[in-house]
């Protein structure tokens, strides 16, 4: 390895080079959002002399582990020092590259650009400069206080994309050529982002998989914060709060889940009359000059239920969870007859979770006259492994990460090889060209991109179910 300078407009950076690969890693975006920045949206970094060590990863947002089996990527006392970049370029002497900016999902609630599964390199290593940032998540990113602006994590995505427009040159790329892409949580900002006045300009492209229907009113964001305020003894406050250790909110921060209502998170954007003015399908018409490619996994819920899915699991009690009541366990029926209620139930879970969202943020930024483009992810491991986010791994090409295992398996099937290529190939392609090389969708023909072994074009699978919950959200 050896040394890289690049200059930023607070200073000079000191990365590596990997094989002709430059890394830069932990380049501050924001102040550390201490002190009376906490809970606060972010403030531009201050500058520093000579030229900063950037070959470590800053520290990650605080969280607590996803789960129990997975070690800590942020401990008591790491601080709060968390808005940082990191970037990969083929060129830094060069010009003109265009850019994919990464945003983590991990349900608004944890997430870190230092999780081994997005090392960027391989994406890199096809042309593009490539950029992945933490923002806050949980309480800290996303908690509602009185008087405080409402989603500080949205706020510092802003940020980093600034930082990206101001300072991408220096690393080889072109700043009027930004793709943002990410999952889950990340492809819902990056939704949100699109219809966002603060956010115009920022980025050119998108690519987002597996959108969640995630939004909290404010009334609800209200009773969520009070819950967390009376675990933690304070009041619902800035003050209240703002005398809590990150520790000290970790702990109690999930107090109002609930295995029903909020099985898996208590957080998400806050509808704010600002950045949020709805569900993610709601703002991306105002982004129709934002090239989009959305997608989803053909059976996303199965990453949540055991395996294999619990017989007694029926239409009824998954429809009666949702939108849709359980009145919606009929329509589905009426709507996919070939389904046994087990793989019914399974069906109408992906659809609440994932998959109607990524189908209606496709139709309506399709229908107003937006470049639009849907996949649907149906590879299962030879095992029958298949779930949320098991896509995520052949975007960056590797296989072997703790995270990749549980998705992929061990050993990696040999199918991953040429699909990661594939579907790395068509992300770098549209980054670059705006092409991601298939049929464009349209309300119409509603045509989709089928990544499988066998890749191929189709009409939409869930097409079925829109009607159902068009009717169900008075979107018809």
């Amino acid at each position: 390895m050896t040394d890289v300078v690049a200059r930023t407009d607070l200073g000079a950076v000191r990365g590596f080079d990997v094989d002709g690969l430059a890394v830069f890693r932990g380049i501050p975006y924001a102040a550390a959002p201490e002190g009376e920045l906490r809970f606060r949206p972010s403030v531009p970094a201050e500058a520093w002399d000579g030229v900063r060590d950037a070959t470590g990863f800053g520290t990650p947002p605080p969280q607590l582990p996803p789960l129990p089996t997975v070690p800590a990527i942020w401990k008591a006392g790491d601080g709060l020092d968390c808005l940082n970049v990191n970037v990969w370029t083929p060129d830094p002497g060069g010009s003109g590259l265009p850019v994919m900016v990464w945003f983590y999902g991990g349900a608004w609630r944890v997430g870190s650009s230092s999780m081994p599964h997005y090392d960027a390199a391989r994406i890199a290593r096809a042309g593009v400069v490539v950029v992945t940032f933490d923002y806050r998540t949980g309480f800290e990113g996303f908690g509602h206080l009185p008087g405080v602006p409402d989603n500080r994590g949205l706020h510092d995505q802003i940020a980093a994309l600034e930082w990206v427009r101001r300072n991408i040159s220096a690393f080889g790329g072109d700043p009027d050529q930004v793709t943002a892409f990410g999952q889950s949580a990340g492809a819902a900002s990056i939704t949100l982002l699109m219809g966002a006045p603060a956010a115009r300009g920022l980025f050119r492209r998108a690519i987002v998989h597996s959108v969640p229907d995630g939004y909290l009113d404010p009334a609800e964001a209200t009773e969520i914060t009070g819950i967390i305020a009376k675990a933690a003894g304070v009041e619902a406050t800035w003050e209240g709060f703002a005398g809590l250790s990150p520790e000290a909110v970790l702990a109690v921060q999930d107090a109002p889940l609930d295995p029903v209502t909020r099985p898996v998170t208590a957080f998400a954007p806050v509808i704010d009359g600002d950045l949020v003015a709805g569900p993610p399908w709601t703002g991306v018409a105002a982004g129709r000059d934002v090239d989009l490619v959305c997608g989803f996994v053909h059976e996303e819920a199965r990453a949540f239920l055991p395996s294999p899915v619990p017989p007694e699991l029926t239409p009824e009690m998954v429809s009666g969870t949702t939108k849709l009541g359980e009145a919606g366990a009929e329509q589905y029926r009426t709507a996919y007859p070939q389904l046994s209620d087990l793989d019914l139930a399974v069906e109408l879970l992906s659809d609440a979770m994932f998959r109607m969202a990524t189908s209606l943020v496709a139709e309506a930024h399709a229908a107003a006259g937006g470049r639009t483009w849907l996949f649907d992810f149906t590879w299962r491991n030879p095992a029958g492994g298949t779930g949320h986010s098991v896509d995520v791994p052949f975007v960056f090409g590797i296989p072997d990460s703790r995270f990749a295992v549980r998705q992929l398996g061990s050993p990696v099937p040999d199918s991953f090889g040429a699909l990661s290529d594939a579907v790395r190939k068509s992300w770098t392609s549209f980054a670059s060209t705006g092409d991601p090389g298939w049929t464009r969708y349209e309300p119409s023909t509603r045509i989709s991109r089928i990544w499988d072994n066998a890749i191929t074009e189709s009409p939409l699978s869930v097409a079925p179910s829109l009607p159902i919950w068009k009717s169900a959200l008075g979107l018809t």
